[in-house]
């Protein structure tokens, strides 16, 4: 068992714990529910970052990318407008992460603002989610991936349908 711990602590991510059937493995090299950061060499103690907080690094990133409209999908996103309309907006809405000791792989769902293109829209949140992870969190990112779940159309600001005839 010694051997399992130290093998895991040195970062091999094979796991001698069982997987459920169908389970899928872990992306990351996850010792535990939360990150622990190395402490400096000179000082002791640890410190523990949140799933949570990874995944609001993530979201705030994702939603400053140009041509990101929305993240999360339409049921995500029609409860979320309720939790605006009582100023109680959820940062992670759209974002999954998984968080590893020193690893974390995020997935997002967006909407992309019609007519940007979505393959670079895709690009520049994988990168800005990545980047921001890596430099406020300190996690290498393993994987980010990007589900583009719906286009939003630019609405004119007229609610009245012109009539045909005059």
């Amino acid at each position: 068992m010694a051997t399992e711990d130290r093998d895991t602590a040195a970062g091999d991510r094979t796991s001698a714990a069982p997987t459920a059937a169908g389970a899928r493995p872990s992306r990351v090299d996850r010792a535990s529910a939360q990150s622990r950061i190395p402490a400096d060499a000179g000082t002791a103690g640890r410190t523990t970052i949140a799933e949570g907080v990874v995944a609001k690094v993530a979201g705030i990133a994702a939603r400053e990318v140009t041509g990101v409209y929305a993240l999360g999908g339409g049921g995500a996103r029609a409860f979320g407008a309720l939790r605006d309309a009582v100023n109680a907006t959820d940062l992670t809405q759209g974002v999954k992460v998984e968080v590893g000791e020193t690893q974390a792989a995020a997935d997002l769902t967006i909407v992309v603002e019609y007519p940007a293109p979505i393959q670079d829209v895709a690009a520049n949140v994988r990168a800005a989610v990545s980047g921001a992870i890596s430099s406020l969190v300190g996690l290498e990112v393993v994987e980010v991936n990007v589900a583009v779940n719906d286009v939003h159309l630019p609405s004119d600001g007229t609610d009245e349908e012109e009539s045909r005839v005059s």
